[in-house]
């Protein structure tokens, strides 16, 4: 039996920066009337609250501060308008920000008082971060990949033509700074400056080649420290891996399939969190190692093998693979791809950490003492039996559209994949498959092949028979006059069909608005959700007019209300006849000048005296509501002004 071991990396813990700021809010401690934080002085919540119960408070905002009180700055760094404030409201500074992060600042701030654009390289809601590019000011933005870097360098390589510089947060992924690093040497006038920090790039190297070497990796740190997380990711692509923030979280893993365990901490633990860990899990593993006699009889005699069902109970989940304790000496493995039928769905998002899951065996290695399993089949298994019951009895599943496919889609149900034919989709022949993409659908089994274990469903057949239903309702409830709310669904020349609840009904371009229009596409779109009067019901038809226009917009009414016979308006003139012109008074409402009321002399050509487009004065002289038309005269207005001009030389 191989001996377990327990390996410390020689990079875990405190990097100088941290250990620096970490000992200057130690030797404050004391010597102010109050000492201030400004955010959390490092991410480790063991050393915050330390600091807390010796006096040292973390505070977000700087209200309250006065010129007696000291006010650290952590290790992250700040902006400049924050050593302003402070300067303003003439408190203590103590400045514990990272030589490595000034740096940085002083890049940024020198690329971009040359006009360059600064693009940085990590999470933009990390207080560093967020420091960087207060000394960028507005020539900044935040990549989080090379893909992020690549879209980012293609709009603003042209734009400045000054240039680009390429910095990062200190703690950022070294293998994903090679990949940034590689795209921004493809394009011209791009500078990178390597501000990874030296520490951080130590501690990521030797924590992916401890994670090589054995059988189960532990990273302590804060869950909120960035280069903690960083060394996790890392990790978990070779190996187990645990993220925990002190010594007391071992108690909750299962340890007992480890041979070898190697610990990495992030640049925000202390040493003695280190060694606590380092002790506890060494005594773990130690009682470990004593000869369980039950245990071994168990074990010897539950047998597994390749297609059998086994139930266990998850230890760990990551985003490659889940970790199940099936009780046996075997560690079960579920690779991402035997997880689920999605392939959009998140580990985390299927199984969390002491689920009791049932899983097949797909492959046995008993010299590694590893057992592949599927969760997938299990899931399959169990869906298909939901599957052929509705089938039977002719019920309706729901299902979410994982992947298109040529000849139609899939869609996920129980963990099955139903074929869905593009004709049974309900997309309109010539329209892209892709507007169902991840959408949540209902449908029904319409064909079953029990010896392949494979289904193929219907979406238009159950939207088919809603709507079906929908119309049977509408019937026996809809009256004429009746506002109803429907959605446009298609528009013509002559008019606009409306959906108003399985039945599509017309609004005809008369009915559509008061107001004269080309096109009704000029009144509504496609999708529109709009209130209908129903106008007319015809049962044996199944025909449905409706109105859109309302009755308080009628034209007319407007008219009647503001307007009277002898009124003096202005009109513009929307037409021209060999008889007069017609003029609109109103949207809606247009008025003839008659060619006899155009001028004061015979007019025997219209258009010599008046012009599409045109804005005149003109005065009502005739109103009937019954015919719906309005008499103007032109001629009235200058025979008034001749009178006037007559009486005032009379006098």
């Amino acid at each position: 039996m191989r001996k377990k071991s327990v390996t410390v990396a020689k990079t875990a813990g405190f990097c100088y920066g941290v250990k620096r700021a970490v000992g200057m809010a130690y030797d404050a401690v004391g010597k102010y009337r109050r000492i201030y934080t400004y955010g959390s002085l490092i991410h480790n919540r063991n050393v915050v609250s330390d600091l807390e119960a010796r006096g040292v408070e973390v505070i977000d905002s700087l209200d309250g501060v006065t010129d007696s009180d000291a006010v650290i700055i952590r290790s992250h760094g700040v902006g400049p308008q924050v050593y302003e404030e402070l300067d303003r409201l003439g408190a203590t500074i103590i400045d514990a920000t990272c030589p490595n992060v000034k740096r940085i600042h002083e890049l940024a701030a020198e690329c971009a008082a040359r006009g360059e654009y600064v693009l940085v390289a990590g999470d933009k809601s990390h207080p560093e971060v967020q420091g960087i590019l207060a000394y960028a000011e507005k020539n900044c933005s935040v990549f989080g990949d090379s893909e992020e870097l690549e879209e980012l360098l293609r709009k603003n390589c042209e734009n400045y033509k000054k240039g680009v510089a390429i910095l990062s947060q200190t703690t950022y992924n070294i293998e994903l700074w090679e990949e940034c690093v590689h795209k921004a040497m493809l394009h011209e006038g791009v500078k990178v400056y390597n501000t990874v920090c030296n520490a951080t790039t130590l501690r990521q190297t030797e924590a992916q080649k401890l994670s090589q070497s054995c059988d189960t990796m532990i990273i302590i740190g804060g869950r909120n420290s960035s280069n903690t997380a960083k060394l996790y990711d890392i990790c978990s692509k070779n190996v187990r891996c645990y993220l925990i923030e002190d010594a007391s979280e071992l108690m909750d893993i299962d340890f007992s399939h480890s041979g070898s365990v190697g610990i990495s901490a992030g640049a925000s633990t202390p040493a003695y969190i280190i060694e606590e860990v380092q002790k506890t899990m060494t005594d773990i593993i130690s009682n470990d190692e004593e000869f369980n006699f039950e245990k071994a009889i168990e074990q010897t005699f539950k047998k597994i093998y390749t297609g059998k069902r086994v139930s266990g109970v998850v230890t760990a989940v990551n985003s490659t693979e889940v970790i199940v304790d099936i009780g046996t000496k075997h560690t079960g493995y579920i690779p991402v791809s035997e997880l689920s039928n999605d392939p959009n769905a998140k580990p985390s998002d299927i199984v969390k950490v002491g689920d009791e899951i049932e899983v097949i065996v797909t492959k046995l290695n008993d010299v590694d003492g590893i057992a592949t399993l599927s969760k997938k089949q299990i899931d399959a298994q169990k869906g298909y039996e939901e599957i052929k019951k509705a089938f039977e009895a002719g019920e309706v599943l729901e299902g979410t559209v994982t992947n298109v496919i040529k000849g139609g889609v899939i869609v996920v149900s129980n963990g099955v994949r139903v074929f869905v034919p593009a004709s049974q989709t309900g997309v309109k022949q010539g329209e892209s498959l892709d507007s169902i993409l991840k959408t949540n659908v209902r449908f029904k089994i319409i064909e079953l092949n029990e010896q392949r274990k494979r289904a193929v469903g219907s979406i238009r057949k159950v939207a088919s028979e809603e709507r079906a239903v929908k119309r049977a309702q509408f019937f026996e409830t809809a009256e004429v006059g009746q506002v109803v709310t429907g959605e446009v669904k298609s528009i013509t020349d002559y008019g606009v069909f409306v959906d108003v609840g399985g039945v599509d009904g017309l609004i005809r371009k008369s009915d559509l608005t008061w107001a004269r229009i080309k096109h009704p596409s000029d009144v509504v779109s496609v999708g529109d959700k709009i209130e209908v009067t129903i106008k007319d019901i015809d049962k044996e038809t199944g025909k449905v007019s409706l109105i859109y226009k309302k009755q308080s917009d009628n034209p007319w009414e407007i008219f009647k209300n503001g307007y009277t016979v002898g009124q003096v308006v202005d009109v513009k003139i929307v037409s021209i006849t060999n008889f007069g012109a017609f003029a609109q008074i109103i949207p809606g409402i247009d008025g003839l000048i008659h060619i006899s009321q155009i001028a004061n002399q015979r007019v025997n050509n219209v258009a010599d005296f008046l012009t599409v487009g045109q804005t005149v004065q003109a005065k009502i002289t005739e109103i009937n509501p019954e015919t719906k038309r309005v008499s103007l005269s032109i001629r009235e207005l200058l025979s008034d002004e001749a009178k006037k001009a007559e009486s005032s030389d009379e006098e």
